[in-house]
């Protein structure tokens, strides 16, 4: 992302947005930038304080991420892949075993697929790469707060298509069933994998959305996942990614 620099496309996420979700002041929202590149890295946090973003740390390398993110437990890290000491896989990996509520977008110049896929599977929230327009970032960071995964265009769908390789074989009703799952918690998960709102899903299984939000929570406590992201991250890598039948 070059400040100001228009962009051609939006951002993707792996699921829809809810439009019931309540939106997020970004005066509230907590974030540190690891870049080892002095320039990109101030300008990247100028351009978040100029939103009104709370910028509570900056790191030039790998180690020094780890370590700002352990001390202040920001929403958001953004994270430049190529850091010195730590690679930012690494950083991702550490900061996967530390009980933080920290979410990660990546920020990188590449957009190769290995680099996307490692990411994501070490933990990153989302990924852009940073020829994205300014705003675009900025959106960015916002749905990552709110636990969104987001990715630059044609990003989610590679994404997406490794998980399902992942879970070819899998056994989704005896997994969910082992889980503690129950019949309806099964059927909202897959349905949530898909990229239906509670809205959505409500309407399709005549419930409330409110019953809805309910069986994501229990979902979540049985799984000890914490947010919407890892729910799906959950799901595919499980095959549960499909509509259940019927």
């Amino acid at each position: 992302m070059t400040p100001n620099q228009p962009g051609a496309d939006g951002i993707e996420e792996v699921e829809s947005l809810d439009a019931e979700d309540e939106p997020i002041d970004d005066a509230s929202i907590t974030v540190v930038v690891a870049d080892d590149h002095p320039m990109w890295r101030d300008a990247v946090a100028r351009d978040l304080a100029d939103a009104g973003f709370q910028v509570v740390g900056t790191a030039a390398d790998g180690l020094s991420a780890i370590r700002r993110v352990k001390a202040t437990s920001p929403d958001v890290l953004v994270l430049d892949l190529n850091l010195p000491g730590v690679h930012g896989v690494g950083v991702c990996e550490q900061l996967a075993t530390e009980d933080l509520p920290t979410k990660i977008l990546i920020l990188s110049v590449s957009g190769e697929r290995q680099d996307v896929l490692d990411a994501v599977k070490a933990g990153a929230s989302g990924y852009l790469v940073k020829s994205a327009a300014r705003e675009e970032f900025l959106e960015a960071v916002r749905r990552t707060a709110r636990g969104r995964a987001v990715f630059t265009p044609g990003l989610a769908g590679l994404v997406l298509g490794e998980f399902r390789r992942m879970a070819s074989g899998a056994a989704p009703t005896s997994c969910t069933e082992r889980l503690g799952l129950t019949e309806r918690e099964t059927e909202v998960l897959r349905l949530v994998a898909t990229g239906m709102t509670y809205k959505q899903i409500a309407a399709h299984l005549f419930i409330s959305h409110r019953t809805v939000q309910n069986h994501v929570q229990n979902t979540l406590g049985k799984l000890q996942l914490h947010n919407r992201v890892e729910l799906v991250r959950f799901a595919i890598a499980k095959g549960l990614d499909t509509p259940p039948p019927g």
